[in-house]
C-alpha cells in the first residue's frame, strides 16, 4: 500500500493523504493520549520519508486542535526530513487559527527551508 492509500481516523478528527501533489490532509481537533497513540501516525510519517517524495505538504488548515504529544509528532517529523535532505516541506496553515500561527512557526527553527503557507481564510 502506498503511503498516500492511507486513512486514519477518530473521535473528532480524520487524516489522509493524496499523490498530486503529494499531501497529507489533516481535519478536526487531534487530541490523542501520549506517543503510544500516536505511533500509527508516526510511522505513516516515517513511511513518507522513507519514500522521499521531491516536494510534501502537510495541509492542516482544516484542524482545529493539535496537542502537546501531535506537536511533538510533527516536529520529530520535520527533523527526519531535514536528515533525509532531498524533500520540499511545506505546512499549509490557518491564520485563523491560533495555535497553528503560535506552534508551527517553531517548525521553520527544525527545518529552515521549510515553507509555512498561511491563508487568512479557508
Amino acid at each position: 500500500m502506498n503511503w498516500w492509500e492511507q486513512e486514519l481516523s477518530g473521535v473528532g478528527y480524520r487524516i489522509y493523504g493524496e499523490p498530486e501533489p503529494p499531501r497529507l490532509v489533516f481535519e478536526g481537533s487531534l487530541r490523542l493520549n501520549g506517543m503510544a497513540e500516536y505511533q500509527p501516525l508516526t510511522d505513516w510519517l516515517g513511511q513518507i520519508v522513507a519514500a522521499a517524495p521531491p516536494q510534501m505538504i502537510l495541509d492542516v488548515r482544516s484542524l482545529k486542535f493539535l496537542n502537546s504529544s501531535g506537536i511533538n509528532v510533527l516536529s520529530r517529523f520535520v527533523i527526519q526530513v531535514r536528515q533525509k535532505g532531498n524533500i520540499h516541506l511545506t505546512v499549509r496553515c490557518n491564520d485563523g487559527i491560533p495555535w497553528q500561527h503560535k506552534s508551527l512557526v517553531n517548525l521553520q527553527r527544525l527545518l529552515p527551508t521549510l515553507d509555512l503557507d498561511f491563508c487568512h481564510e479557508f
